[in-house]
C-alpha cells in the first residue's frame, strides 16, 4: 500500500509531503496507482522547482518521496494552486483505489 502524509499550513498551503510504499495493485510497470502518485508527485517536484519564491527540498528514492516547501509572498499563491492541485489528484486516486493508496492531510500552525 502506498502511504501519502500531507500536512498543510493555516492559510491551506501545503508544506509537507512523504509517500512510501508500493500499491501492489499489478505488476511493476504495469501498476497504475503507482503511476498515478508518481506522476502527481514528480509533476508537482518539477514544477516548483525553479519558480521564484517557492523553495522545495525533496529526498526522492524508489518507493519513496518526501518534500517540505516553503515560500515568500511571491510564490504564495503559485504554491497554493499546486498544492491543492495535487492533493486533489492524490484524494481522487485514494478515493478510487482504497485498498492501494491511503492519503492523510493535516493542518499545522506554522511559524507560531
Amino acid at each position: 500500500m502506498i502511504t501519502i502524509d500531507i500536512t498543510m499550513d493555516q492559510e491551506g498551503i501545503i508544506r509537507a509531503c512523504r509517500s512510501q510504499g508500493h500499491a501492489l495493485a499489478d505488476r511493476p510497470g504495469k501498476d497504475i496507482v503507482c503511476a498515478a502518485v508518481s506522476v502527481l508527485l514528480r509533476t508537482f517536484l518539477r514544477i516548483t522547482e525553479f519558480r521564484d519564491g517557492v523553495i522545495v527540498r525533496a529526498d526522492t528514492q524508489k518507493g519513496f518521496i518526501a518534500f517540505n516547501a516553503d515560500y515568500t509572498e511571491k510564490g504564495r499563491v503559485f504554491l497554493f494552486a499546486a498544492g491543492s492541485f495535487l492533493i486533489e489528484g492524490l484524494q481522487s486516486v485514494s478515493l478510487e483505489y482504497p485498498e492501494y493508496c491511503k492519503i492523510t492531510v493535516r493542518r499545522k500552525v506554522y511559524g507560531a
